[in-house]
């Protein structure tokens, strides 16, 4: 899910993608090597710290994200130049995600940081309001989704399903 997507699947799509070679002159190309997701942090330069937690983002309306770093390699004249850590624009970041500073936190500390303990998190902070993604497959009908539970050991299987009515039944 999330995770998998900030470490895995984020790399392989810049792999895939990784060169661009310039109309005007095909000695001009620039390379992505690498791409990492940052901490949450705050936005203004003028922060004493950039520590954020999600309960600040709520209350002063902002996103609870963090900054997208790459690693590029380009072309000036003959020479390859590379640059480490170009900061290409900010992703959110989804509360009790392995990039959240929620993860791995006691309750005690979660209370501290105005948390609930028993929140349990798969959730965005956006502009200072809760943000939730609903996978379309779930909503799908007559489609079998099948969940497993490996903390719980277990495999649960569920349905929706409709029935779809002719144009004659509705009729009468």
């Amino acid at each position: 899910s999330f995770n998998y997507f900030v470490d895995v699947d984020i790399k392989n799509i810049v792999k895939a993608n990784n060169k661009v070679t310039s109309d005007v002159d095909p000695r001009f190309w620039l390379k992505y090597a690498d791409i990492r997701i940052g901490n949450p942090d705050r936005t203004d330069a003028n922060a004493v710290d950039s520590y954020v937690t999600p309960q600040e983002c709520r209350l002063r309306d902002t996103t609870y994200g963090a900054p997208i770093f790459v690693t590029i390699q380009y072309t000036r004249g003959k020479q390859v130049i590379s640059r480490r850590d170009v900061n290409i624009g900010r992703i959110p970041i989804m509360l009790r995600s392995n990039k959240c500073i929620l993860t791995h936190k006691a309750d005690a500390q979660l209370a501290k940081m105005q948390e609930c303990p028993l929140a349990p998190g798969g959730y965005f902070v956006v502009k200072g309001t809760e943000k939730v993604i609903l996978v379309q497959e779930q909503l799908s009908k007559n489609r079998i989704i099948v969940e497993t539970d490996p903390v719980k050991n277990i495999v649960q299987a569920s349905c929706t399903s409709y029935v779809l009515q002719s144009l004659a039944t509705l009729a009468l």
